[in-house]
């Protein structure tokens, strides 16, 4: 947060620690952000949303695939075209499209790049506790 702040950025709301104290932090919005911000390089697993201007579909596109990360992306549209163009687009291993709740146990939950291999949850995520084996006979 403090970068944020020394990089030109703004808080709308939050950027401090909780009342309730331990490592809780009050859900923060920071405008203005930019990717020379500490937060445009890191994982984050906090209540941060930091609001990047863009200039059309694909800037946006291009904007949230410059990662290293991978885990999850979240946008809203209306239109189906766009919704399907943006989605498969996104290099990561969730879209939320709509909501910002995407886990269930039934879909397959995992990212790509340095955010991960591999799944959990659905079959998917029980593959790779398996072992396979092909056996081929003449006879």
């Amino acid at each position: 947060i403090a970068d944020a702040i020394a990089k030109g950025g703004n808080i709308v709301t939050g950027g401090e620690a909780h009342e309730r104290g331990g490592l809780f932090f009050k859900p923060t919005i920071v405008t203005g952000a930019t990717r020379e911000m500490e937060f445009a390089e890191e994982e984050t697993f906090g209540p941060l949303a930091p609001l990047f201007k863009f200039k059309d579909e694909d800037d946006v596109i291009a904007q949230a695939n410059d990662t290293i990360f991978g885990l999850a992306s979240y946008f809203y549209a209306t239109n189906l075209s766009r919704v399907y163009k943006v989605a498969e687009a996104l290099e990561y291993g969730i879209v939320g499209v709509n909501t910002g709740i995407i886990s269930t146990e039934v879909a397959p939950f995992g990212g790509v790049k340095q955010s991960g291999l591999g799944r959990e949850g659905s079959r998917h995520g029980i593959e790779d506790f398996l072992e396979m084996k092909y056996i081929c006979m003449a006879i």
